[in-house]
């Protein structure tokens, strides 16, 4: 082992020392003398490696951790720490004053102790994507030449130490997307008035509540990059946000509740913004035209802004932009022309407003448009063949609207993501959906298609995720088989279908099946208990022809089953109770006999139970658990007999004193009820037609 081997085992050695017989501070002082490279490899085995630790994770800005790895795992104790990965060196002193850990899948908590904090000379530090699980030690305000300091996205909790005001050189100072960091009133005082070179200050999703937000007003002016995202910021600007002459990135979104009253009239063609959004927040209704005058804009986020009137032609002078997000806003009129004329433009979000007319027929921009959402307006006429010739077209959200006619055939392989659902669009599937091999979702429900199952449509979509076909005439070919690896949601209602599609025998990922409304008939298969066996959790069989006794399908995740309205017939079986997840169950409108299992009201999982519409006979089983969770049990139009069971008084959960308040329960022939029922607060007990009930005390309610 080199030298730098032995100064480690002694430097471990010295510290273990200290911590166990706690020596004078001045002694422990000393071991700051300890070489850099062994303070790093001390921090690196306090630590874990661990891949889950550095997600990847797409934020309104940037991806995070996309390309993580760990770093540290190639530090070796017998080479310079200067060519370490991560870490850089002062050519001349050779002092450590660069640290970039970030995304290094590091796992563990970094106490006050840390031999991180024996590195006086960092100029930059940079932790960002690992998972630390503990608070900021207040030791990082020793940290006196730091300039730069990122511990984004790294599961940081509790407040921010007032010691972080002390880094009086920052520069950059970035503690986002941790774990609800509390940044409190006095802390965020000191860091606006101390840290007088601070240029980018970033605490997207802190608790900043208790921060008034008029204090914005004091921030500097020499300010490059505030971004304070969903940070519960709560009240009213009195005065407007100030105009900041060198802002580059401005983001306040989704703080809920905070008033900005307008945007600030500067003279937008001097600042050089190239990031702004205002996105959930409350301000002047209409778009202020002079947006248009922020030529260096690239991100403009107004979503859920309660804005109206038209969407400004001026727009389409911010020819930078990349990303424009206009959703969830009242606008109506017609799409104006010269937002389908920018060239850089890579995501557009118009969907969920009011616009009208027809999309342009021509256009000389979108080139390089990757994401265009125009769902949930009311856009009409048919779809021009610029749509389907984009290059780089990934996402094409098109759903809730009037659109009419054929559609064409794609040009490219791009895309990803399809929803043409809910028009009124006709004839046959493009045959070019099949060479999209890195689509995950198709929708193209609601429409008047004509849809048939093939093998050749679907043979080569592999990395599908979510098909819908609902509500449209779709034809099955169930003498070829292809396979669908990938498939989790499945939605074929009301698609006139006869049969149960076979390729579902080959898929072992899915967790929603719709199949409702259709002409299935004859029993249910039994390769359908295969079907996600571990992961199915929605199966929707409603309205069908299915006949037989109940299906045992084992499905061990199930949660929500629907078989109402079939002919099935016989008795329920008790093995339905294996199903220790159902928390809807609904067999109404069948021929079902015996009796209703006891095992199903002794669940403490089961919200919904519907057995109304069957023959099933016998008592009410006595077997209600103390802690149920039930909302709706349904027994309505069997042939039960005997006393409401006292056991019944157990559906007490208090969520239903906000629903209803009373008992809700309709009995043929007598409206009295004991009052050990006073209190029970589900939401509907249909009792109808019960035998003759012994009821000795009573007690008047409201006919359900």
């Amino acid at each position: 082992m080199g030298c730098l081997g032995w100064k480690y085992q002694l430097f471990c050695l010295l510290v273990l020392l200290s911590l166990l017989f706690h020596l004078p501070s001045s002694f422990s002082s000393s071991l700051s003398s300890i070489s850099p490279c062994s303070a790093l490899l001390h921090f690196n085995h306090s630590l874990s490696l661990d891949q889950s630790a550095s997600p990847s994770f797409y934020t309104y800005r940037i991806q995070m951790c996309d390309n993580s790895y760990p770093k540290t795992a190639s530090w070796k104790e017998d080479k310079d720490c200067c060519s370490w990965d991560g870490v850089v060196c002062d050519q001349t002193t050779r002092h450590v004053i660069g640290l970039d850990l970030s995304c290094s899948w590091l796992s563990g908590p970094i106490h006050s102790n840390s031999t991180l904090f024996f590195l006086p000379h960092l100029r930059t530090l940079n932790l960002a994507g690992n998972c630390f699980e503990s608070l900021i030690s207040s030791e990082f305000g020793n940290f006196k030449t730091l300039t730069h300091l990122n511990l984004s996205y790294s599961c940081f909790s509790g407040k921010i130490p007032n010691e972080i005001s002390h880094l009086s050189s920052l520069v950059s100072l970035d503690l986002s997307l941790n774990d609800g960091l509390l940044i409190e009133t006095p802390v965020w005082k000191r860091v606006i008035h101390n840290l007088t070179q601070l240029r980018e200050l970033l605490l997207d999703w802190s608790d900043m509540s208790s921060i008034r937000p008029n204090s914005l007003m004091n921030l500097s002016s020499s300010f490059t990059t505030i971004s304070l995202h969903g940070c519960n910021l709560q009240g009213k600007l009195q005065n407007n946000f100030r105009c900041l002459p060198n802002i580059q990135t401005l983001d306040l979104g989704e703080n809920w509740n905070l008033d900005l009253g307008s945007l600030p009239k500067c003279n937008w063609s001097s600042i050089s913004l190239k990031f702004l959004d205002v996105s959930s927040i409350s301000f002047s209704r209409k778009l202020p035209d002079f947006i248009g005058n922020m030529k260096s804009l690239k991100h403009l986020n107004l979503a859920n802004c309660n804005l109206t009137g038209s969407i400004s032609t001026s727009l389409g002078n911010l020819v930078k932009l990349t990303i424009l997000d206009l959703s969830y806003n009242s606008f109506s009129g017609l799409l104006p022309l010269s937002l389908f004329n920018l060239l850089n433009l890579s995501s557009l979000y118009l969907d969920n407003n009011q616009l009208v007319g027809h999309l342009p027929n021509q256009v000389s921009g979108l080139l390089n448009l990757k994401d265009l959402y125009l769902s949930s307006n009311f856009l009409k006429g048919t779809l021009p063949s610029w749509l389907f010739n984009l290059p780089s077209l990934v996402t094409l959200n098109l759903d809730g609207n009037q659109f009419i006619g054929e559609i064409g055939e794609f040009k490219s392989n791009s895309l990803e993501h399809l929803d043409l659902g809910y028009n009124k669009l006709q004839g046959s599937i493009p045959r070019s959906i099949s060479r999209f091999v890195n689509l995950t979702y198709l929708s193209l429900s609601s429409n008047n298609w004509s849809v048939m199952l093939e093998l050749e449509m679907f043979s080569k979509l592999k990395n599908l995720e979510f098909l819908d076909f609902s509500n449209n005439l779709v034809s099955i070919n169930n003498n070829v088989t292809y396979t669908l690896p990938n498939l989790q949601q499945l939605n074929l209602s009301s698609c006139n279908i006869s049969e149960f599609p076979i390729f579902l025998r080959t898929t072992t990922t899915l967790k929603f099946l719709d199949l409702s409304k259709n002409r299935i008939y004859g029993q249910v298969p039994r390769w359908l208990g295969d079907v996600g066996r571990d992961s199915l959790y929605f199966l929707d069989l409603r309205g069908n022809l299915l006949q037989g006794p109940f299906p045992t399908l084992s499905l061990l995740s199930l949660q929500y089953l629907f078989v109402s309205n079939n002919k099935l017939t016989g008795e329920i079986p008790s093995l339905i109770c294996n199903e220790s997840s159902l928390v809807v169950l609904d067999l109404s409108h069948n021929n079902l006999s015996g009796v209703v299992p006891k095992c199903l009201l002794h669940s403490n999982v089961l919200l919904v139970l519907d057995l109304r519409m069957n023959s099933l006979r016998g008592t009410i089983p006595a077997t209600f658990a103390k802690r149920n969770n039930f909302r709706i049990i349904n027994l309505n139009g069997n042939q039960l007999e005997g006393p409401l069971p006292q056991s019944l008084a157990n559906c007490r959960t208090p969520f239903f004193a906000k629903l209803v308040g009373i008992v809700a329960v309709e009995v043929i022939g007598s409206r009295l009820l004991p009052p050990m029922f006073q209190n029970i607060l589900v939401t509907a007990v249909l009792l109808n037609r019960l035998r003759p009930l012994r009821l000795t005390q009573s007690l008047i309610i409201e006919k359900f």
